[in-house]
């Protein structure tokens, strides 16, 4: 039997992700779409047979909707993720889970309060082919024990609405997520610095930005955050560990040789570099969700421990570089494990 999906948010991410479970993942059909734009949501229902609604509490209520997707602009999506579960629905929410500690909080206990896991967070890295064998290499001790990780995440470029704090709220939280995961480890503080600027960046901008963050276990992570690198999408990250390494491996691509070079194609953006990622990322959730059990993805708990972390890097990066403490509550054993 199908899983009947409902979009809150037919823009660019939530159309592409309307195309995935269309065309790519089985087990799911899109039932019900709703956007602030009336006009964009009626046009993307009518494409794939869907109902257009006019309000996400009406997607939500909808007795033709079995799971809920949100992929509507940030401040919206405590409210939608609250409804959903209110209403006893399964929800995919892509990051990030809100836009403030407090309402993540809300949805943690409103989860707790319901008694069972109904929320996914959209961090797909932990879905990437190369950080799950990241993970098993360092599950499995053969490097030893974690020391330090080095990291890099470099875009082409951004747009003049992309502002400093977002390097970490909506570039780096990707890191964020996937190094807790790796790790089993918490981070506990943060700081940021800002090397000599780019001059291929807006005036507004600082950018590279250099984080540094530490775990409850004194694993030190160093973070390059610059999105206007000029030459790809880049993602980098390497743990050290007491008896080895392991390197996060480049995706696939051909080696060329003509006069005088050998090289590869570089990625230009983060559609390319994590498709498979987002795609085994719905097959597992629609999986879950069909077998009526609790998503094994990242959950409201990680939602919110990234939200915070980020603004602990914010801060730092306001403060001229002070090392600033990451203020988490204690984790519910509600949400298992250590990260």
């Amino acid at each position: 039997m199908s899983v009947r999906v409902g979009v809150i948010g037919a823009g660019m991410i939530g159309q592409d992700h309307i195309r995935r479970l269309t065309d790519v993942v089985t087990g799911a059909t899109v039932t019900a779409v709703t956007d602030l734009d009336a006009a964009r949501a009626g046009e993307v229902a009518a494409r794939i047979g869907a109902t257009a609604l006019s309000t996400g509490a009406a997607l939500i209520a909808s007795p033709d909707v079995d799971a809920v997707l949100v992929t509507s602009w940030g401040p919206t999506h405590a409210e939608h993720v609250l409804g959903a579960i209110a209403a006893g629905k399964p929800v995919f929410c892509e990051k990030p889970l809100a836009t403030t500690a407090e309402d993540c909080l809300r949805i943690v206990e409103a989860e707790r309060a319901h008694g069972r896991r109904l929320v996914q967070v959209g961090f797909m890295r932990r879905f990437d082919p190369g950080y799950r064998q990241m993970k098993e290499v360092i599950d499995a001790g053969s490097i030893g024990t974690p020391l330090i990780v080095h990291c890099a995440h470099r875009n082409p470029t951004v747009p003049d609405a992309y502002v400093s704090a977002m390097a970490a709220q909506d570039t780096a939280v990707h890191e964020i997520d996937v190094l807790r995961w790796l790790l089993d480890d918490e981070i506990v503080s943060a700081q940021v610095i800002t090397p000599r600027a780019t001059s291929k960046r807006f005036e507004h901008l600082k950018d590279p930005q250099i984080m540094y963050f530490e775990t409850a276990n004194g694993v030190r992570i160093d973070l390059e955050v610059f999105v206007n690198c000029q030459y790809g999408y880049d993602i980098q990250c390497e743990t050290v560990g007491e008896e080895g390494l392991v390197r996060l491996p480049d995706p696939a691509a051909v080696g060329i040789r003509t006069t005088g070079r050998h090289g590869t194609a570089v990625l230009q953006d983060w559609k390319g570099r994590f498709a498979d990622a987002f795609d085994t990322e719905f097959r597992e959730w629609i999986a879950s969700v069909a077998s009526g059990g609790e998503p094994t993805g990242p959950s409201s708990w990680d939602g919110y421990a990234a939200t915070v972390i980020t603004d602990a890097a914010v801060r730092s990066l306001e403060s001229d570089g002070t090392t600033v403490t990451v203020d988490m509550k204690p984790r519910p054993a509600f949400y298992g494990g250590t990260a």
